[in-house]
């Protein structure tokens, strides 16, 4: 439906300021697209969640198997689980 609408339809005029649309937004560090199909803030999730194995993988020769599963935890859990409410019903 987007695709039939010309440039002109989709700015906004605000007073004398005109906004004009964009592929992606962040708020609250969730990256919104203009389609809401969250691919987006899929592929920056799993980003940052490669990110933090790679240094927990630096970390677990020096303090070990507990104390590793336990920053996995802490960080790969937390991050994967801020805002899942708007990942639910996505394919």
């Amino acid at each position: 439906m987007l695709q039939r609408l010309s440039d002109h339809d989709l700015t906004l005029d605000v007073g004398i300021s005109v906004i004009q649309p964009v592929k992606c937004v962040r708020d609250l560090c969730v990256h919104l697209d203009s389609e809401l199909t969250m691919k987006t803030y899929i592929s920056k999730v799993i980003s940052a969640c490669f990110y933090q194995l790679r240094k927990n993988r630096q970390v677990r020769r020096v303090v070990g198997q507990d104390i590793t599963q336990q920053l996995v935890s802490a960080f790969i859990l937390s991050r994967l689980d801020y805002c899942n409410s708007l990942l639910s019903g996505l394919p």
